[in-house]
């Protein structure tokens, strides 16, 4: 979690709650309006999916029937 969320979240802990409930829908409406289906991948997601594709390109994968799936 960045800073900046850490500081946000302790912020709206000091808020009402009716407050903290609408500031909860105001981020929903941010995320909303950046991204509306949500589609786009974070900073976050994208060095997992490097990771992902560079670890199948050095250790392959495994075959479907060589999965116990019991």
């Amino acid at each position: 979690m960045s800073g900046a969320v850490k500081e946000a979240a302790s912020l709206m802990e000091i808020l009402p709650e009716s407050d903290q409930d609408f500031v909860l829908e105001f981020i929903k409406k941010l995320v909303l309006a950046w991204d509306p289906d949500y589609t786009k991948v974070t900073l976050a997601e994208r060095k997992e999916l490097e990771e992902a594709e560079k670890d199948i390109k050095e250790n392959g994968t495994i075959a479907h029937d060589a999965i116990n799936w019991d």
